[in-house]
């Protein structure tokens, strides 16, 4: 059996997957979340316990999975909830949630005075990448700690070191940049051949195996055909994300006019109260602006 003892907070849509697979792969695993029926759930798994509290979740830990919403969840869970004192010496903090490279520094920073090691691994691959065990996981941070790490984050997909702290996080905003602009490009498509007279769904299919094949046609493309805008990756964390590619950009003395007018038209969509949505729900500000066009005669299969 391994040896490593790991803890996983935050068992939301993506965290619950994640901590059945390391569960799986023999390692023994607390759990927990803000919201505690969520751990609950998993309490009848093997190899799995839950902790009613952040910082007795990872007091005997060597890895510590984060995986919440934003950067101050992050924060909260690390220096107001006592999870940072509570970790041993020499443990590894590995974020997999997705915040910009700047805070994740300064977590690092943080911690590494505190005797405790640091990785930030954030992921592509969404819900069904998390429950398949086939995640994209970019990360940032110390190579030994990486290597040490690397048995855990390998039962929840494939890892990749992609340079020092923070590195990772720039990893995801780059993911983020190529998966935004594609989804507007593919949204636009989409509307175009259905406004047309051509059949999207054939559109679609004449597509696959050119130079427009990829996982978003495939994937996303699907969605768009069914309407489906159940979440996945939802809109107020793409545009989340999107902010941080148009701050770490200019930090960097770069504009990037394909990233900011995407972040535009997510911006658009949240503030019509279209946030929960997944990320493919683009398509709705197009036809919005767009009347009387629409992709298909199904219903919209929306979050409540």
């Amino acid at each position: 059996m391994p040896s490593s003892r790991v803890a996983v907070l935050g068992i939301g849509l993506m965290g619950r997957h994640m901590a059945r697979h390391i569960a799986k792969a023999d390692f023994p695993v607390t759990v927990w979340n803000r919201t505690p029926q969520k751990a609950e759930a998993l309490s009848a798994e093997t190899g799995i316990r839950v902790a009613m509290d952040a910082a007795d979740a990872v007091r005997d830990s060597d890895i510590v999975i984060c995986m919440v919403t934003n950067a101050a969840a992050v924060e909260h869970i690390l220096f107001d909830l006592g999870v940072a004192e509570a970790m041993p010496q020499g443990a590894v903090f590995v974020d997999m949630s997705s915040i910009p490279p700047k805070t994740e520094k300064e977590h690092a920073a943080r911690l590494e005075r505190q005797g405790v090691r640091h990785l930030d691994a954030p992921v592509s691959g969404g819900t069904r990448g998390a429950e398949e065990a086939g995640l994209a996981i970019m990360v940032g941070g110390d190579r030994q700690a990486f290597l040490e790490a690397m048995p855990v984050l390998s039962a929840m997909g494939q890892p990749t070191r992609v340079g020092p702290d923070g590195s990772g996080q720039l990893a995801k905003l780059c993911n983020q940049a190529i998966l935004s602009v594609s989804i507007g490009g593919l949204s636009e498509a989409m509307l175009l051949a259905s406004a047309g007279g051509a059949d999207p769904a054939a559109v679609r299919d004449a597509l696959r195996g050119g130079f427009a094949e990829s996982r978003v046609l495939q994937e996303h493309g699907q969605r768009i055909l069914e309407r489906n805008w159940m979440p996945g990756g939802q809109v107020r964390n793409i545009l989340k994300d999107l902010n941080a590619v148009i701050e770490a950009a200019t930090d960097c003395g770069l504009t990037l006019p394909f990233v900011t007018l995407a972040r535009s038209m997510f911006q658009a969509l949240y503030d019509r109260d279209i946030a929960g949505h997944d990320h493919t729900a683009l398509l709705l500000e197009l036809e919005h602006r767009n009347p009387p066009h629409r992709v298909g005669e199904q219903p919209d299969r929306a979050p409540e």
